[in-house]
């Protein structure tokens, strides 16, 4: 056993990479280990990759060395989608002394017999096929809210993605396993949890289970005051679910829906499951239960084939639909994918443009969004970290807003009145009903 030492995580990527992150740092700190920040000089670097984009892969490269200049003798180890996918040309980046596939990193702690760094880099990452074990994960001690991996992996091979070359099959533990887990964070001073996964409306594989039932038991755990779905897909987003959502008290009316294409021609090519009647049927349903509802969208500008006229097709079906906001992704050659070996390649110049045009909108959709919620009243569950002088937080809806700071609203949830949005696109809030001992 390694102890008394100190390891550094750093997290590239989305809300799964997150949560698997924290659950792998307790298992260092069981083992003797005190998890530091990057730059307290740590024993032990551990980054946590991602390979959504090519971007992904170079961040990963520009933390190695900015590890080293911390700490010219941590021991640099690497794991996650990009270790999965490209773990020979990660152990060829100098500085690097562990490389650990999908399996093996939640057995990292196993690994080290030593942390004396190597001149060849150990790798050990399985073929992908071999793939098969759900390791349920979620944060604690890092944030407000708890991000709880529900589901691992993807079957459905869409032509622009990576993800199920680095994460495997769709898998899950059953409904009872997984609530297990969920009265775990409710042990843990969290308000507020956040479903994660790869493809969480796949849940129920091999188990006669599907993510709705999931969801009716979720809403029962007791400790927990809030429940957000963060990304579903639309063909997996049942009416029922939507449904219950709307007279659940725990699920928040927020929901993320990827949509990548307004063009069904684009979205045929991209492999995906749904036209784009399907999706806005799904949005109308979700306005019409929940008029105040925060719906985000997933889009994707550059994809080959995409000429101005699907790209205006897009946008404008965008523009017309009542969503909240957009997280926009630049297309970006993968290797092993079958959008990189077709042609009409649309040029990187033209992709940025596009992009622009879109993160426009976005705003503009958000803002709007804000100004309908002005004059209203909510709860928020506020953050526990100070912002200039101030404290965020977010209301049901998911609509950010500010106080001044006070650390006795620090992980608390209290009601608001919605007053006006700032120049940053932040809402000002009054505080309703708080205890005067809170406010003094």
């Amino acid at each position: 056993m390694i102890s008394n030492k100190k390891v550094s995580l750093y997290t590239l990527g989305c809300k799964l990479n997150f949560s698997e992150t924290s659950s792998i740092a307790r298992m260092f700190e069981e083992e003797g280990f005190a998890r530091v920040e990057f730059n307290e000089t740590p024993d032990v670097y551990v980054i946590n990759t991602c390979s959504v984009t090519e971007n992904a892969d170079k961040k990963c490269k520009q933390l190695v060395k900015k590890a080293l200049k911390v700490n010219p003798e941590a021991f640099i180890a690497i794991i996650g989608c990009y270790a999965q996918l490209k773990p020979e040309e990660i152990a060829q980046i100098q500085g690097v002394d562990m490389v650990l596939g999908a399996s093996e990193k939640f057995k990292i702690v196993e690994h080290f017999s030593s942390i004396t760094k190597k001149d060849t880099a150990e790798v050990h990452a399985s073929k992908i096929k071999e793939v098969k074990d759900f390791i349920p994960s979620y944060s604690k001690g890092d944030r407000t809210r708890s991000f709880l991996k529900i589901q691992d992996g993807c079957d459905y091979f869409c032509t622009f993605c990576t993800i199920p070359l680095a994460r495997g099959k769709s898998r899950n533990n059953s409904v009872e396993e997984t609530i297990k887990v969920a009265r775990e964070v409710a042990n843990s001073n969290i308000n507020e949890v956040v479903l994660t996964g790869v493809n969480i409306g796949d849940f129920g594989q091999g188990e006669g289970e599907n993510f709705f039932d999931l969801v009716k038991e979720l809403d029962k755990v007791e400790g927990i005051e809030r429940f957000r779905i963060s990304s579903i897909e639309p063909n997996l987003l049942a009416n029922e679910i939507i449904e219950f959502v709307s007279n659940s008290n725990k699920f928040m009316p927020h929901v993320h829906i990827p949509l990548q294409s307004g063009s069904n021609k684009i979205l045929e090519a991209m492999r995906r499951k749904y036209k784009r009647e399907l999706y806005a049927d799904r949005v109308g349903t979700i306005k019409k239960l929940m008029p105040h509802c925060c719906i985000g969208v997933d889009v994707i500008v550059g994809f080959p084939g995409e000429t101005e006229e699907d790209f205006l097709e897009t946008y404008n079906f965008l523009n017309e639909l009542p969503v909240s906001y957009l997280h926009v992704f630049t297309y970006s050659e993968r290797q092993n994918t079958t959008a990189n070996k077709m042609s009409e390649v649309v040029p990187k110049s033209v992709r940025s443009d596009r992009s622009k045009m879109l993160h426009i909108l976005s705003e503009k959709k958000k803002r709007q969004f804000y100004a309908e919620n002005i004059g209203s009243t909510a709860t928020v569950l506020f953050e526990s970290e100070e912002h200039e002088g101030f404290l965020n937080g977010f209301t049901e809806n998911y609509v950010k807003v500010k106080v001044p700071y006070n650390v006795d609203l620090e992980n608390t949830i209290q009601e608001v009145k919605l007053e006006k949005v700032d120049f940053e696109g932040v809402v000002e809030v009054n505080l309703l009903n708080v205890q005067n001992q809170i406010l003094n």
